[in-house]
């Protein structure tokens, strides 16, 4: 199991952001309208690409709308999905229906066609910089949200049918559902999760040029992460080499490209 490790600095802000951990499970609790609206605010501050903005955010309150983001994160289809929730089958990702808040984090250059309608949004180095924004709008939002007792959870899975997933919101042209993210209260249960172990600094950190990780600090970390899952009573993995088996040893969602391609993004 991983140690808490002691650290030489800190804040109310450090704290927060190192005991972080995914939340799946919510209180009934809903979010007051003020404190998502702060959430947005702190946001939208974030550093942002040469002043674009390329962001928006839907929120999902629709109650038949999550049902069907329920499905793609399930990675059903309509019909599959239906028969299974009629022969009462666990499906996985309720939270995707039950938590007070859904947002889907959306890459936006609509809003620069909008006022320069020969923009040149197409190029992969724009959809770059749309990933980079949206990324660090929702993190900022992840942290302020842990920071005042919050819990959430991204969904990337959002992009398991990424045209469905397009079409649901209504998504124009030179729009891009990149993920999702479910907030809310987190149970008693969930604030009790073990954080799943991190690769080390020495993994992670070189000074002036790359230095790959080494042999002995990988196989040092599959054994923190099987202690890990072992402890959790969780044997669908068996440590780390098996979780990237298990996402790169297929192919990934093959559609986004096409779809991003469709949307106005990343063609050459």
């Amino acid at each position: 199991m991983s140690q808490a490790i002691a650290h030489p600095v800190t804040s109310s802000t450090i704290e927060t952001l190192l005991n972080h951990r995914s939340v799946r499970q919510f209180t009934d609790e809903a979010v007051a309208p003020e404190v998502l609206e702060t959430l947005f605010n702190v946001g939208r501050m974030v550093s942002t690409s040469n002043y674009l903005q390329a962001v928006s955010v839907v929120r999902v309150t629709d109650p038949e709308l999550r049902r069907k983001f329920r499905q793609i994160s399930v990675d059903m289809d309509e019909e599959t999905y239906n028969k299974a929730v009629a022969e009462g089958k666990k499906l996985g990702h309720p939270y995707v229906e039950t938590a007070p808040e859904l947002l889907i984090f959306c890459i936006d250059t609509h809003r620069h066609h909008q006022l320069v309608p020969s923009a040149q949004t197409d190029w992969m180095e724009v959809t770059l910089i749309g990933a980079v924004d949206v990324a660090l709008f929702a993190q900022n939002m992840m942290a302020a949200a842990e920071s005042i007792g919050l819990g959430g959870v991204y969904l990337g899975s959002m992009r398991n049918d990424v045209k469905r997933a397009s079409e649901l919101i209504n998504a124009p042209e030179h729009v891009f559902p990149l993920f999702g993210m479910c907030l809310g209260y987190p149970t008693e249960e969930a604030k009790q999760i073990a954080q799943k172990p991190r690769l080390p600094l020495e993994a992670l950190v070189s000074e002036n040029s790359f230095e790959p990780a080494t042999q002995p600090q990988l196989d040092s970390y599959n054994a923190e992460v099987r202690a890990y899952y072992e402890a959790r009573g969780d044997h669908k993995l068996a440590d780390w080499t098996a979780q990237v088996e298990k996402t790169f040893g297929t192919p990934l969602r093959s559609d986004v490209k096409d779809v991003l391609n469709t949307q106005g993004f990343g063609k050459r």
